[in-house]
């Protein structure tokens, strides 16, 4: 469908909608509405939306005039309706619903941390976004997708080989009006959401709210011994890993300069800049060329990941632009520079 036809499409939800709302049928309004925005943004369908929301909804829609409106109103005695007379959720808790849904393109922006955040910075910031949007506790549309989203984003970025193949890769989160699902190409998380909040927050549940099922999940790995013998393969690994780490030595230099690696260098080929130990001239005993051939072949492999990070998110600005109709995104997405690629190109003159 074109985008003007989707124009006409949003324009007939729209005036559903208005219909419904005047009719008092609120929860039909706010679907049309949505529809609406789905299908072509417009001023008048925020400004819509945003009174459907403020309007307590109605517990039943307005009665029929046609001829089987007895039928309806006697199954209507019959089956009472339980829909709630108000909202259970403040507007504080739906914007942050929104932001996750609607305003991040990356998994660092969903927990609100930098890339260069540390393992510490990002479970912080998870804690602190789950107790805000546990299902339990946020009853908002779309909480229960916001949470998921910030809990693949954590499992993604507390694991150290996930989140370093992820910031290669560069890919970013699904759109959340054309899915459910957050996680990158490639990058799904190996838990569920409910079960990364009881490894982060260690079995505790915030008050007011647990669900029976999550009850009997939890007392389960107690009542059978059988749990202990699938976690055994799980700490022979880590037990593994923690012994490999007495045989592995540090590598002699650094792209990045810190505290180990205090000591400037450059290449004598491609004039890289890289960063070595205090005691580098006197430990290091190996072919310093070799050593330096192998830093341009790190710096450019490095460069070429960026390189085409930064296409791809000109390439996804430019096909959101063309897709809504938007001009003038479409000239910035243009005008955006790749600064790794333009780099790339002085090296390889």
């Amino acid at each position: 469908m074109t985008i003007e036809g989707n124009k006409d499409e949003a324009e007939k939800c729209i005036e559903i909608a208005q219909l419904a709302f005047t009719a008092g049928n609120v929860e039909k309004a706010e679907r049309f509405l949505l529809k609406a925005e789905r299908l072509y943004p417009t001023t008048r369908a925020k400004e819509l939306l945003t009174r459907v929301r403020a309007t307590p909804a109605s517990g039943t829609a307005s009665k029929s005039t046609s001829s089987s409106s007895d039928n309806d109103d006697l199954r209507k005695r019959k089956t009472p309706t339980h829909q709630p007379q108000h909202r259970e959720y403040t507007t504080e808790q739906l914007e942050a619903v929104r932001r996750i849904k609607t305003k991040c393109k990356d998994y660092y922006e969903i927990l609100g941390v930098t890339k260069e955040a540390t393992d510490s910075d990002i479970k912080k910031a998870y804690k602190k976004l789950a107790l805000q949007l546990h299902p339990d506790k946020n009853r908002a549309p779309g909480a229960a997708e916001a949470f998921k989203a910030i809990g693949n984003a954590a499992a993604i970025l507390t694991d150290p080989e996930k989140r370093k193949q992820y910031d290669i890769r560069g890919d970013e989160p699904a759109p959340a009006t054309h899915t459910h699902q957050y996680y990158a190409r490639g990058f799904e998380s190996d838990f569920t959401a409910e079960e990364l909040y009881n490894m982060f927050f260690a079995g505790a549940f915030p008050r007011g709210g647990m669900d029976p099922s999550h009850r009997r999940r939890r007392e389960e790995p107690r009542e059978s011994p059988a749990g202990l013998v699938q976690l055994l393969p799980v700490l022979v690994l880590i037990l593994l890993s923690m012994m490999s780490g007495f045989f592995i030595s540090e590598p002699v230099y650094s792209l990045q300069h810190g505290p180990k690696y205090p000591i400037p260098r450059e290449t004598h080929n491609l004039k890289v800049p890289y960063y070595v130990k205090e005691n580098f001239h006197s430990d290091y005993q190996g072919s310093l060329r070799r050593l330096e051939m192998s830093i341009e072949e790190e710096y450019l492999v490095a460069l070429r990941h960026a390189c085409q990070r930064e296409r791809n998110y000109r390439e996804s600005l430019l096909w959101k632009a063309r897709n809504f109709g938007d001009a003038q995104q479409h000239a910035d997405a243009q005008r955006m520079r790749t600064p790794s690629c333009e780099k790339l190109q002085q090296y390889q003159r």
